[in-house]
């Protein structure tokens, strides 16, 4: 310890008589020169800043660093300051380098690297203390929301510097908060955002984020998810028949209905009638024996919670009963959608037993074979006509008859009378085939 102490004194003493051997002015008006170079430092409290004075051309000056008081920090690799945070980190003719750990505000200031030349040359080194905020603080005016409300949040950010910046994010969405700055006694900054911002039922379950930008912290965040609530989400599903509704075929539709809180009745109800006396209605599911159309009509479920009340329509129309047995074979479906208007929910589609929609179409074998018949029985009719036709044009015959026949009174005579005689009848005989 004595020896550290006469080192400090030995230093001290040189530093005066150096500074009282310069020339008057130049101990008071230092001259900044490309010559001695340093480097502005951002440090995080409690952290390490390092500072560190070059020169580019020394002369076997003298290096010394200076704090933001003008005391002496190192001269040479000597350290006055008794302050053991400073510590050296590096020393020789063109660098003098130190570094302060636990970092702290009052640290923050410009450091002075000096150089002892005529005039002394000078550079500064800002060191900026960052102090990170705490962690933010998010707040909600509705724990619970309702579907088509206006809601709001706010979330904090205290004690930082500099200030932060603050983001919201709904999902994958950016949304614009309303910044607001304070300055405390302290030289700290809090920073307030606030959200406003209309809910769906498509938020519920989706986190709001407050997320906090500072040179200090990174993906510095905090979230809150969404509860909202919403009116029933109404939906008829035909279970049977997939095909056309026919007479004496039985019906079955199911009510699927969704919300937040969950519903808590679902009714089964028939538009300008009374629901056909023997339908089964259990929960949410309507059946129907032995169809007929006197039931064609429309059919409401109709589904409520604490929001309010939805529907939707199945429109039932009757056809007549097949005439034969249909064979199921693979063949297209055709498409009829009427749609109807809830009170409490957008247009929502109808769904109509005509449509057939899903169900596979039956060819009648019977009339393909009749038409099949027909084309038979047309062949034959004509080959029986073309036969009666060469039939009857077959050519025409010439032969040998008797002449004189024309003046003979009878055949006898005519044969008698014939030129040649009766000899040659037995070669002029014709034969037909």
């Amino acid at each position: 310890m004595a020896n550290a102490g006469c080192v400090s004194l030995a230093t001290i003493l040189f530093l005066f008589i150096f500074q009282a051997a310069l020339p008057q002015g130049a101990a008071q008006i230092p001259v900044v020169s490309q010559n001695l170079v340093t480097d502005n430092v951002s440090v995080v409290e409690g952290e390490m800043a390092i500072i560190s004075c070059r020169v580019k051309d020394n002369d076997d000056s003298v290096i010394q660093l200076l704090n933001p008081n003008r005391q002496t920090i190192y001269f040479r690799d000597v350290r006055p300051l008794k302050d053991a945070r400073f510590q050296l980190v590096n020393f020789s003719d063109n660098e003098l380098r130190v570094s302060l750990s636990n970092v702290s505000l009052s640290d923050e200031g410009r450091y002075v690297c000096q150089l002892y030349t005529d005039p002394p040359q000078e550079a500064y080194a800002d060191i900026t203390v960052l102090v990170p905020p705490g962690s933010p603080i998010i707040d909600a005016r509705d724990e619970v929301l309702s579907e088509g409300n206006e809601t709001e949040m706010t979330c904090t950010a205290m004690s930082s510097k500099p200030a932060a910046t603050i983001r919201w994010m709904k999902g994958e969405k950016e949304l614009p908060g309303k910044p607001k700055v304070e300055l405390t006694y302290d030289r700290m900054y809090t920073v307030t955002s606030r959200l406003t911002f209309t809910v769906d039922k498509e938020d519920d379950g989706v986190p709001v984020a407050c997320i906090v930008d500072h040179p200090a912290v990174k993906d510095f965040q905090v979230q809150k998810y969404l509860e909202v609530q919403y009116k029933p989400e109404v939906k008829i599903m035909v279970e049977f028949p997939q095909g056309l509704t026919r007479e004496g075929e039985n019906l079955e539709l199911t009510c699927q209905a969704k919300g937040k809180p969950q519903p808590q009745r679902v009714n089964w109800v028939k538009v300008d009638d009374d629901v056909p006396s023997h339908a089964v209605i259990t929960g949410a599911d309507l059946y129907i024996e032995n169809l007929n159309k006197s039931y064609n009509g429309t059919y409401r479920c109709v589904a409520a919670n604490s929001l309010g009340e939805s529907y939707d329509d199945y429109i039932l129309y009757v056809y007549d009963a097949p005439t034969t047995t249909p064979t199921p074979t693979t063949a297209t479906s055709t498409t009829f959608i009427t749609t109807s208007s809830s009170s409490s929910l957008h247009s929502e589609a109808a769904k109509d037993s005509r449509a057939g929609e899903g169900a596979p179409r039956t060819v009648d074998h019977a009339v393909i074979g009749g038409v099949v018949a027909v084309v038979v029985f047309a062949l034959l009719c004509l080959l029986i006509v073309l036969g009666r036709y060469f039939a009857r044009h077959k050519g025409t015959y010439f032969t040998h008859e008797a002449k004189g026949a024309d003046d003979a009174a009878d055949a006898d005579t005519a044969i008698i009378n014939a030129e040649g005689g009766h000899t040659n009848s037995d070669e002029k005989k014709e034969y037909y085939i």
